[in-house]
């Protein structure tokens, strides 16, 4: 009798198996956190750049238009400049703060770009350099 209740004793995890699995994942999960929010700021970066990218590309196409008509590079830029969060802004399509933009024989030379999330910060384009640099 004393065999047949040996063998139908099913054996499972100790509490000590359970917790050393349990802090080897809380392990895991402390060296990858950090990580993650990396990759979710440069992503957020990125995403900013390509949002400069697309008000100096409209700045460009308005800058065109009325370089195309005669008009000065001084009031391109002042009518830019004015119309930054207005018209420049649809036509960009961004949900951030357009401004600062200088303009050189109708080309877009700078332009100041802030973005609306929460790494909120302001990159600026120039075209001399044809890079975007965090302000």
């Amino acid at each position: 009798m004393m065999r047949s209740l040996k063998k139908n004793r099913k054996k499972g995890f100790t509490l000590v198996e359970l917790i050393v699995v349990l802090v080897i994942l809380a392990i895991l999960a402390a060296l990858l956190i950090p990580a993650l929010t990396g990759y979710i700021d440069k992503a957020k970066e990125k995403q900013i750049i390509s949002e400069t990218r697309q008000s100096v590309m409209a700045a460009q196409t308005m800058a065109d238009e009325e370089y195309a008509k005669g008009t000065s590079d001084t009031d391109i830029e002042t009518k830019l400049n004015g119309d930054a969060n207005g018209d420049l802004k649809k036509l960009a399509d961004v949900p951030g703060t357009i401004g600062d933009i200088d303009v050189t024989n109708g080309k877009i030379t700078k332009l100041k770009y802030t973005g609306t999330s929460t790494k909120s910060c302001t990159y600026t384009y120039t075209s001399d350099k044809g890079e975007y640099t965090i302000s």
